[in-house]
């Protein structure tokens, strides 16, 4: 019997700390956006999808530890263009102009080159077991996320030049690019470095606007 009575108080309280952080989740922002991934939806959702969200606020609050007075950061912005939609896990508007930030937070070792539509992932276990596979370009995403963003825009009558990266947050591949960003210090200055026209205050605004 207090065995039973036992049960019965640890599954309320199981319950009771599953509902609490389900309406946490519900309710925090991270930034200007939510993720949308409550509590309970994470525990049931696939280890890689978990250490992508992971990833992703690791490396939001990496970026926002770069930011600037002027600076703005939006997360998980949904564009679309002419049919072709995509999803920006960070988006950093300022004087100097426009950036994405993809963020990849892949395990083990990986190769490949800028045009090459998949990459070569490599992962050794701790039994030496090596395991081969495959991930599709980051560079070939961001570039597509850069044409979509910057045309709709341009479609809204704004005409920046936007400028797009992928942040390995495991610092695991030898792929050499400028288009890498390999930390803290990478994201500052590729953020806050002036190559063209700054952007006034009115079409920051209006970028602003498009985006929340």
């Amino acid at each position: 019997m207090v065995y039973i009575v036992l049960g019965i108080i640890v599954a309320v309280f199981l319950i009771a700390v599953v509902i609490y952080y389900s309406e946490k989740s519900g309710t925090d922002n991270n930034n200007k956006n939510n993720d949308g991934s409550g509590f309970i939806d994470r525990i049931f959702m696939p280890g890689y999808k978990r250490a992508g969200i992971r990833g992703e606020e690791i490396a939001t609050s990496a970026i926002e530890s770069v930011l600037r007075d002027g600076d703005y950061l939006f997360t998980n912005v949904n564009v679309e263009f002419e049919g072709r939609p995509a999803e920006l896990d960070n988006v950093i508007v300022n004087q100097f102009g426009v950036y994405i930030i993809e963020v990849k937070n892949y395990s083990g070792y990986i190769i490949g080159n800028e045009e090459v539509f998949e990459w070569q992932k490599y992962k050794t276990t701790d039994a030496g077991n090596t395991y081969e596979g495959s991930v599709k370009n980051p560079i070939r995403q961001v570039r597509r996320q850069i044409d979509i963003l910057a045309n709709y825009l341009r479609s809204q009558s704004v005409k920046v030049w936007v400028k797009g990266y992928v942040y390995l947050l495991q610092d695991n591949s030898p792929v050499e690019s400028e288009c890498i960003l390999h930390g803290i210090d990478d994201i500052d200055q590729v953020i806050h470095t002036k190559d063209r026209k700054c952007l006034t205050p009115d079409v920051i605004d209006k970028i602003i606007m498009l985006l929340s």
